[in-house]
């Protein structure tokens, strides 16, 4: 039988083999309790890791007596704990902290949790700066506090009963942090960590941590010449080297055929415009903290975050009719964010980055079509890079624009597009775009991983506050529903993604560099360049190492470079009219003449067409 626990308002207890009620929190058992499975799923793996969290924290005051506690909420990668400390904690810590965790497990303390008023804890931790303000944060009412021996703190909860359910942990590092995430207020330490319900899936999780880290977009692209960072310069701004740049434009190439293909028009506004386009539109009310703002002739102008009103103004520009739509524009458009520099990680999270952006204007009767035709463009895309994904529904967020009456009939037709085609997907409450409901594109890469990339947005807003319009098949004016999407979301995002997802053995078509050409000697020199000169023809970028190093060495910088083939040229193979191959992918190593080599090369390129 699987261990269970039992909920009602908070956990309650634990049911033993014998489906005897222990461990209680709350005298005598509910009727009402619900119990859930003690095991890796959703809402079991939420009270497990918020649990340990206070566990951490427990064992910080042990250690650390001077220790104040601010929030340790749970989070995708599990959870974590923001305090402030006199001493300086680093990742050598850690184990010396979860000693100390398992130390206080075998005291065998029991999780009791007890309530109080909202003043009632104000007067409490009055001499407590960062329970202050927490409470601030607090509506008034009943607040409860959750304490295991000497420990407690302000919780929501539920917990486990007891310390003896949290086992299965791990602390994984330590970060800074900004109090409430304000850069303006001090910085205290925050530690991360995981928990599962069993040895086992912790064990795998780990593993996976640690192929993660060898994957580290940051590494490889350093490794590879990719991309680089220069603080000097600015924080979140990528700079693109040689290598980087011809990887991003492959990629773009590949999407751009795929875009004409499929009806969509190419456009490009200004990457600043006057904050009166922003106001209307609402980002600036909504979205304007994370706007840079500058002054032009006594007018304030606003760098674009989002490339939607440059769409609609250059729709605006002459008047449509329904037989115009849909209308589909894409844009590779530049956007600034003000990104919160503790947010800022390598390609993942940056300040300047590029969409894949489109909008599509069309009929209020042509949204599930399109819809569905956008999902198809986001399968052929992950299936190209060898993606699972999921699709999750987000609702309304509390920050938003527009009448609950068009936000529901917006949201009602991404899930009637989506249920018409029996395509399966979850619901995200209030995780829309301020002006519209969307379809979040969740990818699994190769280790497990989920990564947040596409969208696909319905916005009825955006073109009642532009007063967009179109001339209908009865000479009637009509507004028209536009479509907001990106597959990949970014192409700095998706590249992070796709380096660790290959760990940089990108396939052939996609390769920065496809081909590194060694000469075994200086006479091996011409037939090399002939053959590099011949693979530029067919779209295949070559390199020759023919540097004064030995050629054992020169073959090793080639491989360093994760290039799909080596190809060693000696005199067998000039007299032969062929190559020598070593193919990074298939791990073989074989001879082709070079026309066979081209023919191959052809193929693979071929792969990358959607």
């Amino acid at each position: 039988m699987k261990q269970r626990l039992i909920l009602s308002e908070n956990l309650i207890g634990y049911i033993d083999d014998l489906g005897n009620i222990i461990d209680t929190q709350s005298a005598g058992e509910n009727p009402d309790a619900q119990a859930i499975e003690y095991d890796n799923s959703e809402a079991s793996l939420e009270i497990i890791r918020h649990s340990t969290a206070h566990l951490m924290a427990q064992a910080i005051t042990e250690l650390y007596t001077n220790a104040k506690f601010f929030v340790g909420p749970t989070v995708d990668e599990g959870f974590y704990y923001d305090f402030r400390v006199d001493e300086k904690i680093g990742e050598e810590d850690l184990k010396k902290i979860e000693k100390q965790m398992k130390m206080l497990i075998k005291k065998k303390y029991k999780i009791e949790k007890y309530e109080m008023t909202k003043a009632e804890a104000l007067e409490k931790f009055a001499n407590d700066d960062l329970k202050q303000a927490v409470l601030t944060k607090i509506p008034d009412g009943v607040i409860s506090v959750y304490k295991q021996g000497d420990f407690e703190d302000l919780c929501q909860g539920p917990h486990v009963p007891a310390l003896r359910f949290l086992h299965n942990f791990k602390l994984t590092r330590v970060a800074g942090a900004y109090l409430g995430g304000d850069e303006k207020a001090e910085m205290l330490t925050r530690i991360y960590g995981i928990a599962f319900a069993d040895k086992e899936s912790l064990k795998d999780y780990l593993k996976m941590m640690e192929e993660a880290k060898k994957r580290d977009h940051r590494k490889i692209g350093a490794e590879m010449g990719l991309f680089m960072f220069d603080e000097e310069s600015g924080a979140g701004l990528p700079f693109w080297m040689p290598q980087g740049t011809k990887l991003r434009q492959k990629l773009e190439t590949i999407l751009h055929k795929a875009h004409r293909k499929r009806g969509y028009q190419q456009v490009r506004g200004p990457e600043i415009l006057k904050s009166d386009m922003w106001r209307t539109s609402g980002h600036y009310a909504c979205y304007g903290d994370n706007m840079y703002l500058t002054t032009v002739d006594d007018h304030e102008y606003g760098v674009k975050p989002m490339n939607c009103i440059g769409h609609i103004q250059i729709f605006k520009q002459s008047g449509k009719s329904y037989r115009d739509l849909p209308l589909k524009y894409y844009e590779y458009g530049v956007v600034h964010r003000h990104e919160k520099s503790g947010a800022l990680h390598g390609l993942l999270r940056v300040r300047e980055f590029t969409q894949d952006d489109a909008h599509i204007f069309c009929t209020p009767e042509q949204i599930a079509s399109e819809v569905i035709d956008i999902i198809e463009f986001v399968d052929s895309v992950m299936k190209l890079f060898n993606f699972d994904y999921t699709m999750e529904v987000a609702t309304k967020p509390e920050k938003a624009i527009g009448e609950d009456a068009v936000w529901d009939l917006a949201t009602q037709g991404l899930k009637d597009a989506l249920d018409e085609n029996n395509l399966p997907y979850t619901i995200d409450e209030g995780g829309g775009a301020f002006y519209g409901p969307k379809i979040d594109i969740k990818i699994t890469d190769a280790i497990g991983r989920k990564w947040q990339c596409g969208t696909v947005q319905v916005d009825f807003n955006l073109p009642e506050r532009f007063e967009v319009e179109y001339v209908d098949e009865d000479n009637t004016r009509k507004q028209p529903v536009m479509i907001h999407r990106a597959i990949l979301g970014s192409f700095e995002r998706f590249i992070a993604v796709l380096t660790e997802h290959y760990a940089g053995e990108f396939p052939l078509f996609l390769a920065p560099t496809q081909v590194i050409f060694v000469p075994i000697s200086e006479v091996h020199v011409p037939y090399a360049k002939k053959l590099q000169a011949e693979l530029m023809d067919i779209e295949i970028d070559a390199e020759i190492y023919d540097k004064n190093d030995s050629l054992n060495k020169r073959v090793r910088n080639a491989e360093k470079q994760r290039v799909p083939y080596v190809v060693i040229v000696g005199d067998e193979e000039v007299e032969n009219k062929s190559v020598a191959l070593r193919n990074r992918r298939t791990k073989e190593q074989y001879n082709l003449s070079f026309e066979e080599f081209m023919v191959e090369l052809s193929q693979q390129l071929n792969e990358g067409k959607i």
